[in-house]
């Protein structure tokens, strides 16, 4: 089982950001955090790296469900969503697959709720 799905998109970078915070937004998700790992790197460490903005998505909902079944969940929250420019000048945009990430975890009560935020998150990527 592959841990994410992706969906590559001919659009400009920051057109795809915007692209994906709305399908997000139309699915329920908000976006916690936004790290620009380019941005950091260069700041840090001095290196030119490709644009990438891991965007952090999180359906309220489904939060508090979580939260409520598995006290230790938001160790694994929130949805990460990765916005990365490829060498052609295209842009990846890869969400982590829920159902993956809680097969670490032994609740079948999380098995359901994973499950229903996996298929919101694959209607956000294919609505790119």
């Amino acid at each position: 089982m592959s841990y994410y799905f992706a969906r590559t998109l001919d659009i400009p970078f920051d057109a795809a950001v915007t692209r994906v915070e709305d399908a997000l937004r139309g699915e329920g998700f908000g976006v916690l955090s936004d790290i620009d790992v380019s941005a950091t790197l260069q700041k840090k460490l001095g290196v030119t790296f490709r644009r990438y903005r891991i965007l952090g998505a999180c359906n309220p909902g489904f939060a508090h469900r979580a939260l409520q079944v598995e006290d230790k969940i938001g160790t694994m929250l929130p949805c990460n969503v990765v916005v990365q420019e490829t060498a052609d000048r295209r842009t990846e945009v890869a969400a982590v697959d829920p159902v993956a990430s809680m097969q670490a975890i032994d609740n079948p009560q999380l098995r359901d709720i994973a499950t229903a935020v996996r298929t919101k998150l694959q209607a956000a990527i294919a609505a790119l």
